[in-house]
């Protein structure tokens, strides 16, 4: 971290559950729209509304302490969390208490060796996870001098997730949160947009003496929307506290924010300690009681975890991390991929079709891949005609590929109708390759007497001779044998 002191980063995310309707009332949960369309006299806080908790928000909270290992709690609280901002319409928010439905678990990152002294994996604590209300969204500068407010957000159930502080650096925040992202979209607990603020994070950092147990004076920074963001946030941070401390003087206990556009967090207000929140039990809620064997019958629902399906990957395909890692961004892609492996025959070539080919038209086209309508088992076919030999490479992504999604016909039969089919006659390759050799009789004599570089020449030229539809590993051979004459 420089200038020997260590990083100490824990971090809280809020997770928007993909409920139909509000945490305590029958709202519709849903983003956008005209302002405050989406409320009631619960949400609103209006005087004599009660509220009535959300099963399957509990559901979905149950569902990710059995994915993260952790303790689920058959009886917790409901909680008020006073304080007054003008996107809280009751003037408290409601919130688990002391005790929450999901307490502990755990993740498994990849450490940072710059700070580990490896990359070994690195398990890191979850302190609890509970269930509480969203705020509304406040809106500055609409008008000079005014803040708007829209309180369709207020309400939404939310699935505050808090890390124990055994992060030491922005990468592994940024690890950590991209880890937890690809858990709850996998559970289909939340759509993990973003952009939306359907997934964010909170990130308390303090810098300490290498060595030093005692912990640091903790900022935090609020409301960050991207991975980017989140390691930026917390490099400057510690670049700005570093700099403090050298100096001598006393980092404060504030809340920040991240400006992105000046890369720079900025102070907000001074950090809240319990006591300013005046935490007291909803009189309004009873204690959120679970039965046993309906937690137990949701731990058996759980799907492939995400980083169970990548472990899976590395060993039958030999998959690399990074390769496993945005494979599984989501549940849809990561689907695809294995419907793919399983369609084409070989989960090596599956991958990088959809790192590379399938991704450059997704990122072009924009949308999702069922938007794109092309079916796994559409894909697999070419992929299985190319390593056939009945196709060549080249001519299967830059001619037949780009076909598929307005051809209606199968791959083979578009690579037949544009003649594109690979010879496969020895007999004719032979006659291509003595031709070619007939034309190129220096090339020819160099190669027979060690100059390799030339092979590839003698190759290229065979395959344009044979309209592209040649096996090059069968040319290859073919040419070796026919050198070998002389």
């Amino acid at each position: 971290m420089g200038a020997g002191f260590e990083a100490v980063i824990g971090l809280e995310v809020h997770v928007q559950l993909r409920t139909r309707s509000k945490m305590f009332c029958a709202c519709e949960n849903a983003f956008g729209g005209p302002p405050n369309v989406r409320t009631c006299p619960v949400c609103l806080g209006l005087p004599g509304a009660l509220p009535v908790p959300n099963q399957e928000a509990v559901r979905m909270a149950v569902l990710l302490g059995h994915a993260l290992g952790a303790e689920i709690r058959e009886e917790s609280w409901f909680y008020r969390k006073q304080y007054f901002y003008p996107d809280l319409p009751k003037g408290f928010q409601i919130t688990q208490g002391p005790v929450a439905v999901v307490e502990g678990g755990s993740l498994e990152i990849p450490g940072d060796p710059e700070v580990r002294g490896g990359p070994g994996p690195l398990r890191i604590r979850i302190e609890r996870a509970h269930l509480e209300e969203d705020a509304g969204k406040n809106f500055h500068g609409t008008r000079a001098g005014e803040t708007w407010v829209d309180l369709n957000r207020a309400g939404v159930p939310l699935l505050e997730i808090v890390g124990a502080p055994d992060l030491r650096s922005p990468r592994e925040a940024q690890e950590t949160l991209k880890v937890l992202h690809r858990l709850v979209t996998a559970l289909g607990i939340c759509d993990g947009n973003m952009e939306e603020g359907a997934f964010r994070c909170d990130a308390n950092i303090s810098l300490r003496p290498g060595g030093q147990e005692a912990l640091g004076t903790r900022v935090e920074i609020k409301n960050l929307n991207s991975f980017n963001h989140l390691r930026r946030a917390l490099a400057y941070e510690v670049a700005r506290q570093t700099a403090l401390l050298n100096a001598g003087e006393k980092v404060g206990a504030e809340t920040r924010g991240w400006d992105a556009s000046s890369g720079e967090t900025l102070p907000q207000r001074g950090k809240e300690a319990a006591m300013d929140y005046r935490y007291f039990p909803e009189p309004d809620l009873p204690p959120l009681r679970l039965h046993r064997d309906w937690i137990q019958a949701l731990r058996s629902s759980l799907p492939e975890l995400p980083e169970a399906r990548r472990a899976r990957w590395t060993a039958r395909f030999e998959l690399g991390p990074d390769e496993t890692a945005t494979l599984a961004q989501s549940p849809e892609f990561a689907d695809y991929f294995d419907r793919l492996a399983e369609a084409c025959g070989d989960g090596r070539s599956a991958a990088n079709w959809m790192l590379g080919d399938l991704s450059r038209v997704l990122n072009a086209r924009g949308g999702s891949l069922e938007a794109l309508g092309l079916e796994p088992g559409r894909l697999g076919e070419l992929l299985r005609l190319v390593s056939s030999g009945r196709l060549s490479l080249s001519s299967a992504r830059e001619q037949v590929f780009p076909r598929l999604f307005e051809d209606p016909g199968s791959p083979g039969e578009i690579a037949e109708r544009l003649g594109l089919s690979q010879v496969r006659d020895p007999e004719f390759v032979a006659e291509t390759v003595r031709g070619v050799l007939a034309a190129h009789p220096a090339q020819a004599a160099q190669l027979r007497q060690g100059k390799e570089a030339l092979r590839g020449f003698l190759v290229g030229k065979v395959l344009k001779a044979g309209g592209g539809r040649l096996d090059p590993v069968q040319v290859h051979e073919i040419l070796a044998k026919e050198l070998a004459r002389d």
